[in-house]
């Protein structure tokens, strides 16, 4: 009724807000499809119904979660610590939110909790394929309650790095560095999978059994991205979600190129794994960029993000991190690069414009903005860090969280849910093997 009442017309532009950013809302929740169809192609076939399920399990789980404690700390109601964190709204009942918004209450707190889905979606990578089913339960319930959202509130629920001035404007750093870093200290701590790395400590290849669903996966993801950055600017308005939009896909494409042509150039051999993790690493860098440069520095941020994910691979494997779905190179070093990209190509125009930071350091040759963008990766890497390993810690100490070793040479479908998701194939495979 207040709708039909208010003759201004900006009820029609709330409306009008309001269903863009439940569109996008939908687009970013769809992702968790493309997460389904990676982790699913990135890996064994025994193991394949055990990672889709687990992830619907988990996004419901992350719902309620965020909706008890997460949306809470992260954009809760004012008080004395809130540079820290946020506090109220525990339990979000829309109709008593305490967050003034210029969407209904519903839609944003919905956007937000498929951004912090997302997040936990990329921290299952470190878990893959030897992580207790019971362990995605626990570590759910603090990556949701706490550790997402105080990095958060920290950039975008007014705290103290949003002071400063920090630019992420979809999430380069409190998304994808985030998950990625979470996924770095469950891999560590869970170790290599059985067969990863030999006595000498060079590395074998474990292939992921569907290259379709891979590449399928990376489509999916490259269609919701739009709703995770365009969406992003919550507002139709004078149609700066296209812009937006138009330096997302720039820096996709520019990030799978450089990605295949560095391993054709090295290897002399065009991967189509590394050019799909180029393309996911030119997603992931121009992320946090999207609204604050000009296209020519999306397509350099996308293709440096393509060769970094490459070389970053070959890092990881070398110190002996296991990473089944490159989730520390594609989300955690491009997370990096795309945040402190920033610093350097953010043009003082589109800053104001978006009224977050200041210029960059081509733009404006001031090294400030550089600098507020690297105290958040340094911050944000350490808080995550510790966070992390003192809950996975703990949960190693308390209940272990690694399946045993008979288990993971059986395969995850079968000793943690009893039954095949590729129940012909399996069967077939383990009356060949028997015989």
């Amino acid at each position: 009724m207040a709708f039909a009442e208010d003759p201004s017309g900006g009820t029609l532009n709330m409306g009008l807000n309001a269903l863009w950013v439940m569109l996008s809302f939908i687009l970013v929740l769809l992702m968790q499809g493309g997460f389904i169809l990676l982790e699913t192609g990135s890996t064994r076939m025994k193991n394949a119904g055990h990672v889709a399920g687990k992830t619907i399990f988990t996004t419901g789980l992350a719902a309620i979660i965020y909706w008890a404690f997460g949306y809470g700390f992260a954009f809760g109601g004012d008080s004395s610590v809130s540079a820290i964190f946020g506090w109220g709204d525990f339990f979000f009942d829309p109709s008593k939110a305490s967050v003034e918004n210029a969407l209904p209450s519903t839609i944003f707190f919905l956007f937000q909790l498929a951004f912090a889905a997302v997040s936990l979606s990329i921290a299952w990578g470190g878990f893959a394929e030897r992580a207790k089913l019971s362990s995605y339960v626990v570590f759910t319930v603090f990556f949701i309650a706490i550790i997402y959202p105080t990095v958060a509130h920290w950039i975008w629920g007014g705290g103290w790095l949003a002071k400063d001035g920090a630019q992420d404007f979809a999430g380069s750093t409190v998304v994808h560095l985030t998950g990625a870093l979470a996924a770095f200290a469950a891999t560590v701590l869970l170790k290599p999978r059985i067969g990863k790395f030999n006595k000498d400590g060079s590395a074998n290849e474990i292939l992921g059994h569907n290259q379709v669903f891979t590449a399928l996966s990376v489509l999916l993801l490259w269609v919701g991205w739009f709703g995770f950055n365009a969406g992003s600017t919550v507002a139709i308005g004078d149609g700066f979600f296209g812009f937006v939009a138009f330096n997302t896909m720039l820096g996709a494409g520019a990030g799978g190129v450089a990605a295949l042509l560095i391993s054709w150039a090295v290897t002399g051999k065009a991967d189509i794994t590394t050019m799909l993790n180029g393309t996911l690493a030119g997603l992931v860098a121009i992320t946090a960029s999207c609204a604050f440069v000009d296209p020519w520095a999306a397509v350099v941020i996308g293709l440096v993000a393509g060769v970094l994910v490459f070389y970053s691979v070959k890092f990881f494997e070398k110190i002996k991190v296991d990473d089944p779905i490159y989730a520390l190179s594609v989300h955690g070093a491009a997370g990096i690069w795309g945040t402190l990209a920033n610093g350097i190509f953010a043009t003082q125009e589109l800053a104001e414009k978006v009224a977050v930071g200041e210029g960059g350091l081509i733009d404006t040759g001031n090294w400030h903005q550089l600098w507020v963008q690297f105290e958040s990766v340094v911050v944000v890497g350490a808080f995550v860090l510790a966070a992390s390993f003192l809950v996975l810690g703990v949960m190693k100490l308390i209940m272990g969280f690694r399946v045993t070793e008979e288990q993971e040479i059986i395969g995850l479908d079968l000793s943690e849910h009893g039954a095949y998701g590729y129940p012909e194939q399996m069967k077939k495979a383990d009356k060949t093997i028997q015989g």
